[in-house]
């Protein structure tokens, strides 16, 4: 998942001290140490990442996790703060010295010992707190800001960086322990990856949706009268096909921003206007401006 990043020298304290935020991160940061102490830690099960690098140290070398936590974070609070901002970099810092306080002090028995409610509940837990956590402005772990700050120099996108950063660390899992440990660990990252984005972006996360209609008028007509939907429109050509290489006609590409709740009543719609209309769903990270649907916000 990646996030927009920006640079700012200013530190903002009047959000770093927002109630909102700072209530964001207390519990993002309490459910991150609930599912590693009282399901990961005690099970050698880790997360992607710089929270799966610290538990893979803390149980080889047995260094207490929450020093540990501090001193793996520092690099990244550092790149933080050269590639987004003061404000990030303060906020985050705040959210990782409540992580280590937190994991040093709060002593959680082990909740269960089945592998699967392990890796799905700790996944879940762990994802939604670091979601949380960026929700409020900071982050308590980071690879993401690594791969940002790396792509430019290796060439490789964020997804790939991480991935390959978090192959290193299930190899050395599977090394050190077991193949089964380490095949649960990825079921943790893959559940916490998706709580993550779900609590950052929602479940109304913006999407694209591109439309080419012989009804044009009418679609543009519905889309802007009935549904009170902005819109786009592009000048093209359709046609292109491979027995009719030669014939094509100009066509407008209508673009509207929509909700994921909302794809399938528009649909619908569409095909009942045009039922061979072309149409394609475009996920987005970020929207402003224009006629745009509030997204219900999940922290």
């Amino acid at each position: 998942m990646s996030h927009t990043m920006y640079k700012s020298d200013k530190v903002e304290w009047s959000q770093v001290f927002n109630l909102n935020n700072m209530f964001q991160i207390f519990l993002g940061v309490s459910l991150a140490v609930l599912a590693m102490k009282g399901f990961m830690i005690p099970n050698k099960f880790m997360d992607g990442g710089i929270t799966g690098i610290s538990i893979l140290i803390h149980e080889i070398f047995h260094i207490n996790i929450s020093i540990l936590v501090i001193v793996l974070n520092t690099l990244f609070v550092y790149l933080g703060y050269r590639r987004i901002g003061k404000t990030f970099a303060v906020q985050t810092i705040f959210a990782v010295i409540l992580l280590a306080i937190g994991l040093l002090f709060v002593n959680i028995k082990p909740i269960t010992s089945d592998k699967l409610l392990i890796a799905t509940f700790g996944g879940f837990l762990i994802g939604a707190g670091v979601g949380l956590v960026i929700r409020g402005g900071g982050v308590i772990d980071g690879a993401e800001v690594v791969a940002v700050f790396t792509r430019r120099k290796t060439g490789l996108s964020n997804s790939e960086i991480i991935m390959l950063f978090n192959t290193v660390i299930f190899a050395i899992a599977a090394y050190k322990f077991n193949i089964t440990t380490a095949m649960y660990s990825i079921i943790t990252y893959f559940t916490a990856t998706k709580a993550t984005d779900y609590v950052v972006d929602g479940i109304e996360e913006y999407t694209a949706m591109n439309i080419i209609s012989a009804e044009q008028e009418t679609i543009k007509s519905f889309l802007v009268n009935e549904l009170g939907k902005g819109i786009t429109v592009y000048k093209g050509e359709r046609g292109y096909l491979p027995n009719s290489y030669d014939i094509k006609t100009d066509c407008e590409i209508i673009v509207t921003i929509v909700t994921r709740l909302e794809i399938k009543q528009i649909q619908d719609a569409l095909m009942n206007i045009d039922p061979k209309a072309f149409m394609y769903v475009v996920s987005i990270k970020e929207a402003s401006g224009g006629i745009l649907k509030p997204k219900a916000h999940t922290g």
